[in-house]
């Protein structure tokens, strides 16, 4: 049996390195961004590797582990703009010892989440291919988009965050994948 923590743990190390590289570089700025341009900023990524996976080729230097590793650090930020609200202006910028704790939470909830899941669907991420991981991200991007269309009402779905998690964790998985397929 694979050590899944231990996985999901270094790429969200990967994830998190970069997240506190840019913080450093551009402090908070994406607290501007409504939750809307969040959304469309993961279909932008998720739409990208899709592309790059039928195309096979990329002309812009950024490869498919470096788009999953965006669409781990834009789903914390979208959790992140659900729990403190969304800014009007740069007044609500947050220190990094803040960020770092606020980024954990998110994380560990997330991870929480995934092994729920991983021990009623018996690590079946395991065997999927990662276009199918992009496609269900693509997916949940979609519902996410319509939830938001719909001003947050919502009959029988789990609600923004959660589709939120599952593509973080989609994510996560597919930089795995891509890992240990190497």
């Amino acid at each position: 049996m694979k050590d899944t923590t231990t996985e999901y743990n270094q790429a969200i190390k990967q994830c998190k390195e970069l997240f506190f590289k840019k913080a450093k570089d551009y402090g908070t700025a994406w607290r501007i961004l409504r939750l809307s341009s969040i959304t469309d900023q993961l279909f932008i990524k998720a739409q990208r590797i899709r592309t790059l996976e039928v195309k096979g080729v990329a002309r812009v230097d950024e490869d498919i582990p470096s788009e999953f590793v965006g669409i781990v650090n834009y789903c914390i930020i979208a959790l992140l703009q659900i729990e403190l609200g969304e800014s009007e202006g740069d007044s609500e910028n947050l220190n990094l010892d803040q960020l770092e704790e606020k980024y954990d939470k998110e994380v560990n909830e997330a991870y929480s989440l995934m092994m729920a899941k991983n021990h009623d669907y018996g690590e079946a991420w395991r065997d999927m291919r990662i276009s199918s991981l992009t496609d269900l991200i693509l997916m949940k991007i979609l519902r996410v988009k319509q939830i938001e269309d719909n001003k947050g009402e919502t009959l029988a779905s789990e609600g923004i965050a959660a589709n939120y998690q599952d593509m973080l964790n989609y994510a996560d998985f597919a930089l795995i994948r891509l890992k240990t397929a190497s």
